[in-house]
This record gives C-alpha cells, structure tokens and sequence, in this order.
C-alpha cells in the first residue's frame, strides 16, 4: 500500500489479512469508544483507547495528550500483534482524527504500512459491511522500532524557533478557538504566536471522506506559500488532530513535516510564554 487512505471496500477485500484497529473516542465522554467497540465493530478489529494506549501520562507542561514512553508503544504493538511488514488501517467514527494519531504514531516507530480507513465506522457501515461482536485474542509479536526521532519536536524547540521564518507553525484547532474564542478545553484561549490556521475538517468532504489529494494539494501549498513541508511542525490542541493534517499532508503528496505532541496544552501551561489572539 503507498497510500495513506485506504477505502472501506478496498478494507473489505483485506479482512483476516490486515490488522484493524478501532480508535473511537469522544474527548468529552471518554469511554464511549470501548463501549461502541463492545456493541459492534469491524470483524477482527482491536480497541485502541487515546488516553490509555496512545497517550502517556497527562498534565502540566506534558499536555492533554503527550506521546507515551516509546517502549510503552512498542508493548502495545506487540500485544496487538503488529509486525513488522503487517500492514495496519486505523479507524474513528467518521473523521479519522483520532485514527490519524494512530497511523501518525506508527510512523513515529518507522512502521510504513499503516493507513486509515476513508470515512471510518460511519462508511463501513453505510456500505453494509460486516460487523462484529467479537473480540479477537491477536497473537503476540516481536515489534522491531526504528524510531524517527526528527518527527516530533518538544516545546522548547518550538520557543527557540518562535520567530524564526524558516520555520512554520500550523494549528489544526477550529477557527474560533485558534482565536481564543469559546475556549472549553484548555485554561488559556489563543494561540502560538506565528501559527497560521487548517483546521482539520477542512479536510474533509461533507460525507467525512477525505478531500482529493490533488486537491489537498493545493490546498496546502497555499497554506505554506513556498514554505517546504519538512519545515512545517504541525500542532494543535493537544497532538491529535495535527496528525489529521500530518495525513492530509502526506496523502497529497507533501511528506515531511513534524508534530509538536504538546501542542497548545503543553505551550499555554507556562504563563510566561507568549500567546497571540484573534486572527493573524
């Protein structure tokens, strides 16, 4: 698989073969996603839970979502069974925000074949695939990482480049509170001085699919404005739906760019540092 984006059908063809993993989650009812895993999922498919596997502890200048210990991961690759080769499609209810961690996270570890499946549950369902009640009891691997340690950067590095121009901050957050507006998840309204604005849904189709990647395409090289993508450090919230950017971005072709896991949790817990306001 070279793509990213996988489709439902194309999933369909796969099952038994690949390894699926349910990411479902809602940040403000936190195990609504294992409950929905329970009433029905892909066959086969294993729950991944965003604060228990694909977060390490949070608070403070760690943020909301910080990535855990990467031997931590590797464990949990391996309990799922993931080796290396295997190939891996992640999948959410419908927006792929937080399947887009997940593959993002696979990428962190130098695990190629992953992807996520276009339109999530919502998709597979809407196409009348089969579902399951099952819980599968997955073989456990060896997992092998290969970590890619330029793909992250910490807060300080983030400081140290504030005004640097060869260097682009892009905030994935909703457009209201990129300008401190109807903050409800974090202390602070506002953003990272510099940043400019994607907000993940402009990703997206209205039926939650991924827009063309020539599309996107364009789309981001307008964002950037010359900027090349291994300069860019995508940020967000808390490090999830960066990652859905992050995917975008790859899916059009324009690889390389880096996520700052901390995000705006991580940067605004520090009452020294400095915060923009309204738009840019």
């Amino acid at each position: 698989m070279s793509s990213p984006i996988v489709s439902a059908e194309a999933l369909s063809r796969h099952l038994g073969e690949w390894i699926v993993i349910d990411c479902r989650h809602n940040l403000q009812d936190v195990e609504a996603g294992r409950r929905a895993y329970g009433e029905s999922h892909i066959p086969g498919a294993i729950f991944f839970h965003l604060d228990q596997d694909l977060s390490g502890p949070a608070g403070g200048e760690q943020g909301r979502h910080p990535l855990p210990p990467i031997e931590r991961w590797v464990e949990t690759l391996e309990r799922a069974g993931v080796g290396s080769g295997r190939m891996v499609v992640a999948y959410d209810d419908r927006e792929s925000l937080f399947a887009a961690r997940l593959w993002w996270m696979l990428r962190w570890v130098g695990h190629e074949p992953a992807a996520v499946l276009d339109g999530g549950w919502a998709r597979w369902c809407e196409e009348k695939h089969p579902v399951s009640t099952e819980r599968p009891s997955p073989r456990r691997t060896v997992f092998h990482p290969h970590e890619q340690r330029g793909a992250w950067v910490d807060t300080a590095t983030v400081l140290e480049h504030l005004h640097d121009p060869a260097l682009l901050l892009v905030d994935a957050r909703a457009a209201d509170r990129f300008r401190g507006e109807n903050e409800t998840l974090d202390p602070v309204g506002g953003h990272i001085p510099g940043a400019r604005n994607r907000p993940f849904r402009d990703n997206l189709q209205e039926d939650g699919r991924f827009k063309p990647a020539e599309r996107l395409k364009a789309e981001f090289e307008a964002l950037l404005a010359g900027m090349a993508p291994d300069r860019v450090v995508h940020q967000c919230g808390s490090g999830v739906t960066a990652c859905h950017n992050l995917l975008a971005m790859e899916y059009a072709g324009l690889r390389g760019g880096r996520l700052y896991p901390g995000s705006w949790s991580a940067w605004c817990a520090n009452p020294a540092r400095p915060v923009a306001v309204g738009s840019p």
